[in-house]
């Protein structure tokens, strides 16, 4: 009995030892620099957070020796003793030592499992922080000591990798998705508002999203004609509630520049004739329509400029797009809800009245199910383009066709464009059968 007790007790502490070591590899994996104190007493918990490797490889080694220590302690300790106790007590013979040595090592093992490994990375995983503040100079300072050790197996299994010509992982990066994973969890627990969640996701979309979905069409630039009496346009001009129009002469195409409403107020404030307002036009700031949103922003703040007349690879005019229009793709729409809802009108019959210029994203919303192709895969950015895109042509007033389960009739065409649709509910087969 006498060389049982200390070497039980050696058992067990070599046990605290996997299980301290555990917590602390767990937490030192999990542990964000972010969330570390700015004081002083955390500069050795940075350290280690910033460069883990090492402190990784001495907790590795000191598992390892432990474990080893344990299992072997136990079967040359606890196995003699506690079979000579037992044959002293009972009379049992020599079959004991073989029974009890299996015995021993299982459970054992079960106790470096459970007490060693799962019970405290449990603590690792609750406190990760926590755990790396307490613990990091007792860290630092035992690796000042085995360092030497540690550095000199890296390098021996360096080299056994590249006998066997094994190439290093890429280092692990944070991906998009993964990122707004943690936005999502940080709005439903509350750390985050839910707007700010939103805007987070809709500024990591903004590489993604194109100028094109933003820009407003060409049919609906307010547009000014050089070649209008200099009083009509500025009439014109004043009335449109725009702070930036752009001027043409003969055709759209043949854009003169950019006429901002703020020069014309400084012009005719300090005197100038309104006959001369014309050389108030600017050089056009030119974007593709294929031009990220991100990059967008970056060309607004290199220019100066909140305007950009958006021109296609043949110097046609596509549309027109504002620093309002960016700001709006990342904290929503600003138009109230009467004009917002004024593109979707339900009618008595349970129909929709619908502008085609909405957005599919928009439309989903009030028709939920309907087939679109993945944005990514879109080459269309309202329900006209939608249209186009699923006629192959341009359709006629009156034209109808079925997707999703509802039925789409074209109500009104401008020129070339569908302007109106009326959405409904497409008739059952069995319906049609009867009637």
């Amino acid at each position: 009995m006498t060389g049982l007790l200390p070497a039980l007790l050696g058992v067990l502490i070599l046990l605290f030892v996997c299980g301290l070591l555990s917590m602390i590899e767990i937490a030192l994996v999990l542990c964000r620099e972010s969330r570390l104190l700015p004081s002083q007493d955390d500069d050795d918990a940075r350290g280690l957070v910033r460069a883990p490797d090492a402190a990784l490889s001495l907790i590795q080694g000191g598992i390892t020796l432990a474990g080893v220590a344990a299992g072997a302690l136990a079967a040359d300790g606890l196995t003699a003793p506690a079979a000579a106790w037992l044959r002293a007590a009972t009379g049992w013979g020599g079959w004991l030592e073989a029974v009890l040595f299996p015995s021993v090592l299982i459970l054992v093992t079960l106790a470096l499992i459970l007490f060693g490994e799962l019970l405290p990375k449990r603590v690792g995983l609750a406190y990760p922080e926590t755990v790396v503040r307490v613990f990091a100079r007792p860290l630092t300072a035992l690796g000042i000591f085995a360092g030497p050790i540690v550095r000199g197996l890296d390098r021996l299994a360096d080299a056994l990798a590249g006998l066997l010509h094994l190439r290093a992982a890429a280092p692990e990066t944070v991906s998009e998705d993964e990122l707004k994973l943690l936005v999502r969890e940080g709005g439903r627990s509350g750390a985050l508002l839910p707007e700010e969640s939103e805007m987070v996701e809709a500024v990591l979309g903004l590489d993604r999203l194109r100028v094109r979905e933003l820009m407003t069409p060409r049919n609906d630039i307010v547009w000014l004609d050089a070649e209008l009496p200099t009083e009509r346009w500025l009439d014109h001009l004043l009335a449109s509630g725009h702070s930036h129009l752009p001027m043409f002469r003969n055709r759209r195409d043949n854009l003169l520049g950019v006429i901002a409403l703020r020069d014309v107020f400084a012009a005719l404030r300090a005197g100038q004739s309104s006959a001369d307002l014309r050389t108030l036009a600017k050089p056009p700031l030119l974007v593709p329509p294929t031009q990220p949103v991100l990059k967008l922003l970056d060309t607004f703040r290199n220019a100066n400029a909140t305007f950009a007349v958006v021109a296609d690879e043949f110097g046609g005019i596509t549309g027109v797009v504002t620093l309002h229009d960016a700001i709006q793709a990342i904290v929503g729409d600003f138009q109230d809800t009467a004009s917002a809802s004024d593109e979707m009108v339900e009618r008595a019959d349970g129909s929709w009245l619908v502008d085609a210029s909405v957005h599919p994203d928009e439309f989903s919303i009030q028709f939920p199910g309907f087939p679109f192709a993945p944005p990514e895969d879109r080459d269309y950015v309202t329900m006209n383009g939608y249209i186009l895109h699923r006629l192959g042509r341009i359709p006629v007033t009156g034209e109808t066709f079925e997707a999703g389960g509802y039925r789409i009739e074209v109500i009104d065409l401008d020129r070339h464009r569908v302007d109106k649709m009326l959405v409904s509910k497409a008739e059952s087969k069995e319906r049609r059968a009867e009637s």
